[in-house]
């Protein structure tokens, strides 16, 4: 790949607002692109501009309609190297089938792999993504994956809020890391909800590992999905003498009845990413805050061949 190659920006329905805030900050226009389907469902493609040699960068989540957001991807990425890209990067801001990423038990896929090894086939040459549900599914490729993280964009708005005496919670251990790398810049505690899951939506909170009482409290996670487990640990929290409690969630799934859910929780504020549009699930006491900068970044040094290690700190 060379510096003097082209950098073209194209997206499917997905992400469409997303990528044109990541080509604003670069001084680009997004690509000419026609995404559509055929009256049987079929995704149809049609790219207008020239793109012979260029490096072109794709962004697509492969968020709801998660299928067809997968398709428009691989058909995206599949028409470009007909048309001879020289190069091309799939911006995936969120990754779907991320949480099926290994057998839990018996008769189950690894779809994450799969959909890993369609990315491939399809002919990308490399993924840039945000905050995996498991961070392992980057070995799940064969080409270079870049992944980044939201908790800049989300820890600078947070601390312009000024909360005082400052707790962050994991709602399982398994997002400890993520949680003590947001205590760490903001000078915070670090607390923990210990949870049984008692069935795939259901989750029975037991207790609450670290001091919360008379503080103000950050729960993070990666993604909201249906919001049971963040609902469940609010009621614990304030059980505990936590005052106001703030949710941060990088990708904004809100499945089902999520945002019900969430409404009738004490939650002070929901602060997501625009990694997945809200298809009108907006709230009051929901905050966006946009990665397009963080994206724009790392696609600049990636299409200039350079370093890419600082974004992820």
């Amino acid at each position: 790949m060379s510096k003097k190659e082209r950098m073209l920006v194209f997206s499917g329905n997905a992400n469409k607002q997303l990528a044109t805030s990541i080509c604003s900050v670069l001084g680009m226009i997004l690509g000419d692109a026609e995404v559509s389907k055929f009256p049987d469902g079929e995704i149809q493609v049609k790219v207008n501009d020239d793109v012979r040699g260029a490096h072109v960068f794709v962004v697509q989540s492969t968020c709801c309609p998660v299928n067809d957001s997968l398709m428009e991807l691989l058909i995206l990425v599949d028409c470009l190297r007909r048309a001879s890209a020289e190069y091309v990067t799939a911006v995936i801001p969120y990754f779907g089938y991320a949480r099926q990423d290994r057998k839990a038990e018996g008769r189950v896929p690894i779809t994450a792999k799969l959909v890993a090894n369609m990315i491939s086939a399809a002919g990308t040459n490399r993924v840039v993504t945000i905050d995996l549900h498991a961070a392992q599914i980057q070995g799940f490729f064969d080409i270079p994956v870049d992944h980044l993280f939201a908790a800049p964009v989300m820890i600078e708005y947070l601390s312009g809020l000024q909360l005082g005496k400052l707790s962050v919670v994991s709602t399982d251990v398994g997002g400890v890391k993520m949680a003590r790398a947001y205590a760490k810049r903001l000078g915070a505690g670090l607390a923990i909800v210990d949870k049984r899951r008692m069935g795939p939506q259901e989750t029975d909170v037991a207790h609450v590992i670290g001091e919360v009482e008379g503080q103000n409290v950050v729960v993070v996670d990666d993604m909201m999905a249906t919001g049971g487990s963040v609902v469940e640990a609010v009621k614990v929290l304030k059980q505990r003498g936590a005052r106001d409690v703030y949710v941060c969630a990088t990708h904004a799934v809100l499945a089902g009845n999520a945002v019900a859910k969430l409404e009738k929780a004490e939650i002070k504020q929901l602060i997501i990413s625009d990694t997945i549009p809200l298809y009108g699930k907006e709230r009051p006491f929901m905050k966006v805050l946009s990665v397009a900068r963080l994206v724009a970044e790392a696609m600049r040094r990636i299409h200039n061949r350079e370093s890419v290690s600082s974004l992820f700190l």
